[in-house]
């Protein structure tokens, strides 16, 4: 056996395995650690196929940056897992009946003339100054450059939903404007007023102060009177 037939079936194995407990794993810490390894796995086999760029993409992207998030909003949510397993037993036969059909088809496919080893042999030994990123970006923008063009569309749309849906406003929630925050201008921030100065006379204020006597006095006397009764 070469050695890159046995990195070939090592690396299988791993990836079959992480695959199996990321749907069987109870804890969903574990499921997601058990995918990032089956990415990993996955990256490692087509490295092994000459796709370098696709292996690093795979890597970066998926392992990088979308499986840590769904490891922090997993680890951050308070899921009771407990209602989504109750369930369970309710919707196996049906999981069980799709999951036999994909099986199936995947081996008629797979298992046929068109992918065999005689259909696809072993590819050619590449030169040294060959590119696999610029052959991938000659094969994209020239024989399949429709349906690229297709998927960014869908692509874009689904993400002009999704900020559509979330910048939607809420009767609950305040709300304000970026445009009103970008065109507020600091002299309108603050308002300052000029008043006139009062200044109260000596005579004024000894009035002032009496009657507030006579008030304090006329209450301590109404107050008094049911005690005194």
């Amino acid at each position: 056996m070469e050695f890159k037939t046995f990195v070939f079936y090592f690396l299988s194995t791993i990836l079959l395995l992480a695959a199996l407990r990321v749907v069987t794993a109870r804890n969903p810490v574990h499921a997601v650690l058990y995918l990032v390894l089956a990415f990993f796995n996955a990256g490692g086999i087509w490295l092994l196929l000459s796709a370098e760029f696709l292996a690093i993409t795979l890597v970066m992207v998926y392992v990088g940056a979308v499986m840590v998030l769904f490891l922090f909003v997993v680890m951050m949510l308070d899921i009771d897992f407990r209602k989504l397993r109750e369930g369970f037993w309710h919707y196996l036969p049906m999981g069980a009946l799709v999951g036999a059909l994909l099986a199936a088809e995947m081996v008629l496919v797979l298992g046929g003339r068109y992918f065999g080893l005689d259909a696809m042999p072993e590819p050619a030994a590449t030169p040294a100054d060959y590119s696999n990123t610029q052959e991938l970006g000659r094969v994209l923008y020239t024989e399949y450059v429709y349906p690229f063009e297709l998927a960014a569309f869908v692509l874009l749309v689904a993400m002009v939903a999704a900020v559509s849906l979330t910048l939607r406003r809420r009767r609950a929630s305040k709300y304000v404007a970026p445009e009103t925050q970008v065109a507020a201008r600091h002299e309108e921030r603050v308002r300052l007023l000029k008043m006139a100065v009062e200044k109260e006379s000596a005579g004024q204020a000894g009035d002032a102060a009496d009657a507030g006597t006579e008030e304090g006095g006329e209450q301590t006397t109404s107050d008094a009177q049911p005690g005194s009764a």
